[in-house]
């Protein structure tokens, strides 16, 4: 479960706006693991709308959209296999769901367990977060790192939501460490956030919640 909270606040004075834009920059680097997804193997189980799941894997920057979005199909339940080109070390989730009751009240996670399904998602999850209402992606699920360090394959599952029939998503961004091991076995590892005493901080976190910096303006 999630436990603790830390905040962010922007500079004093003057300073603020600047401040704030900076933190928009790290935040769009450090959510970047998108484009590390492999597209041709990301499914949903229980869509609405088939390959829907492809729209809310976006740039950080473009989280506010409400123009494409997830829909559970037959009940409230949504599983999203990702596999990803490389192995990932995973640092944390942001989650912007629905309006009102259709927001996912929980979401577990699963490592290197490729095609899961529903059946096989209600074994024990490697972690698993209570979610809250984040319409504007403000709010971090912080990962235990030791535990996804080495992840091929991620699988999320929303096993409920807020009372509605229908859950609904608008965006999940991922945040890490992408590697790729080449034809002569050499490891080259790219930083998908900026070093700072935050990572060395994150690297003995037991997972957690950080509600982030909001929008830059």
């Amino acid at each position: 479960m999630v436990h603790g909270h830390s905040h962010n606040h922007g500079g004093a004075g003057g300073c603020e706006h600047g401040a704030q834009g900076a933190q928009g920059e790290e935040m769009g680097l450090a959510y970047s693991l998108y484009q590390r997804i492999d597209m041709s193997g990301l499914e949903c189980l229980n869509e609405t709308e088939e390959d829907s799941v492809k729209h809310i894997f976006i740039p950080w920057e473009n989280r506010l959209q409400k123009e494409k979005w997830v829909e559970s199909d037959a009940d409230e339940e949504l599983l999203i296999n990702i596999p990803f080109t490389g192995n990932v070390k995973l640092k944390g989730i942001i989650i912007i769901g629905g309006e009102e009751e259709t927001h996912p009240d929980e979401v577990r996670l699963f490592k290197n367990r490729p095609k899961m399904t529903f059946d096989e998602a209600k074994g024990e999850p490697d972690q698993k977060f209570s979610l809250v209402r984040d319409t504007d992606g403000t709010v971090e699920y912080k990962t235990k790192i030791v535990k996804f360090s080495s992840v091929h394959h991620l699988t999320l599952h929303f096993p409920s939501n807020f009372g509605d029939d229908k859950t609904k998503l608008y965006y999940i961004g991922l945040s890490g460490e992408w590697t790729k091991a080449d034809r002569v076995g050499v490891v080259h590892t790219v930083y998908e956030t900026m070093p700072g005493i935050e990572d060395h901080k994150q690297d003995l976190m037991d997972g957690g919640v950080k509600h982030g910096p909001g929008p830059a303006f």
